[in-house]
C-alpha cells in the first residue's frame, strides 16, 4: 500500500512542476477535457499526415496562407522562441490555444522529441485522404477549433 501512495506523490509533484513552469503568456490555455480532445486530433492528424511540428514548420505554413489550429506549448524556455506565434496566429485568422507541457504535445504528435508548436491541417501535406478518414478528422477538428475560439473569446 505504501508503495501506492508514493506512487500518486510523485504524480501529484509531476503536475505541479507542469503548471509551476508555465509561461505567463500562455493564455487561452486548455482545460483538462479541453486537452484530451486536442491531443487526440493531433494523434489522429499525425496518423494522416496532416500536422506541422516545430516553429520553423508552423511560422512557414501560417506565412504561406495554410489554415489550421495551432497548439503551443505552455512550457517552453526562453519564453522568447514563441511568443510571436500568437500574433501570428491571429493576424492569419488561425486558432491557437496553449496546452501545458511540450513533452505531452510530442507525445501526441507522434514524435519523442519534446515540441514547441503543431500546427493540426485538414489536408495533408502530400496526396489527399480518403473521404472516410477526412470526415473523422474534420469532425473532430471543428469540434475543437469551437471550443478553442469559444475559450479565446471568454479570455479577452
Amino acid at each position: 500500500m505504501g508503495s501506492d501512495s508514493e506512487a500518486e506523490k510523485s504524480i501529484q509533484k509531476e503536475n505541479k512542476k507542469k503548471v509551476i513552469s508555465l509561461a505567463p503568456i500562455a493564455k487561452p490555455l486548455a482545460g483538462k477535457k479541453l486537452q484530451k480532445r486536442t491531443f487526440k486530433l493531433i494523434k489522429k492528424a499525425a496518423g494522416n499526415k496532416c500536422l506541422k511540428r516545430g516553429v520553423k514548420e508552423v511560422v512557414k505554413s501560417i506565412r504561406r496562407g495554410q489554415k489550421g489550429l495551432c497548439v503551443i506549448a505552455g512550457n517552453i524556455s526562453p519564453i522568447d522562441v514563441i511568443t510571436h506565434l500568437p500574433i501570428l496566429c491571429e493576424e492569419a485568422g488561425v486558432p491557437y490555444v496553449y496546452v501545458p507541457s511540450k513533452e505531452d504535445l510530442a507525445q501526441a504528435g507522434a514524435t519523442k522529441r519534446p515540441t514547441c508548436c503543431v500546427l493540426v491541417m485538414l489536408k495533408p501535406a502530400k496526396g489527399e485522404l480518403s473521404a472516410e478518414d477526412l470526415q473523422k478528422l474534420k469532425t473532430d477538428y471543428e469540434q475543437v477549433a469551437d471550443d478553442v475560439k469559444e475559450l479565446s473569446t471568454s479570455v479577452i
